[in-house]
């Protein structure tokens, strides 16, 4: 019964991932394109080497830049293969959930289920840290990422509280964790000018969270579509 939980879980969310790896090549591809051709010309406008107060070159592109997917085919397939593991891993996260709580997940709750991943996973980590094309100043990564596994967590747990919890501590607590990530306040990004400008950006954001809505809502109908036609919990919990 767990091979076939993790094997629907994982169906629902390659297919849900796919979907949403096809938004993306229309919506968001376009925008990312824009973003990279002022980022290349910003980038372009520095100076290949700098000295610092020492007398030392320093050249920005020494270290190199790794691997990245060339454009066309291959970008396409490594974003796609990309978005189909993400739904993968969060289809397995979302069923694990569902058992552990308790609570049915059915193709009537299925789409709240995906609410609550979105306003969890997508919602409250972009009132911090907003959806960033290339160019734009960001935070240091082991801070931005840092902070979003705790908004995650605390916002998952906060929304837990609310939905099946019903003492008045739980009430309070669960303010208190929806709140707590925005009162300790996301990192904040050099001020440094953006490289793109604000509208791109701002379209970019609003896009990346629209495609993260219709994502979570699927993710959410497909499992419970799953959950209920194989009869799982009811299985589990027997």
């Amino acid at each position: 019964m767990l091979g076939k939980l993790i094997l629907s879980a994982l169906i629902a969310g390659l297919i849900a991932g796919g979907i949403l790896a096809a938004i993306q090549h229309l919506r968001l591809t376009p925008l990312i394109a824009q973003a990279e051709v002022y980022e290349t010309a910003a980038n372009a406008a520095k100076p290949a080497c700098t000295e610092n107060m020492a007398g030392m070159k320093m050249c920005g592109d020494d270290a190199g830049e790794g691997w990245k997917p060339a454009e066309g085919f291959q970008r396409i397939a490594s974003t796609s293969a990309a978005s189909m593991l993400l739904g993968a891993g969060y289809g397995v996260m979302l069923a694990g959930i569902a058992l552990v709580s308790g609570a049915s997940l059915t193709r009537r709750n299925g789409m709240i289920y995906g609410l609550c991943g979105f306003l969890a996973c997508a919602l409250a980590p972009a009132m911090g840290l907003p959806p960033e094309v290339p160019g734009m100043a960001v935070a240091d990564l082991t801070a931005r990422q840092l902070w979003w596994l705790g908004t995650v967590a605390s916002t998952g747990l906060g929304i837990y509280l609310i939905a099946l919890r019903h003492e008045a501590w739980a009430t309070f607590a669960a303010v208190a964790l929806l709140a707590l990530p925005h009162l300790i306040g996301a990192p904040v990004a050099p001020n440094t000018p953006n490289q793109v400008p604000a509208e791109l950006a701002s379209r970019f954001a609003a896009n990346s969270l629209g495609a993260a809505a219709i994502f979570w809502c699927l993710l959410g109908l497909f499992l419970g579509l799953t959950f209920e036609r194989l009869n799982i919990q009811e299985q589990f919990h027997d």
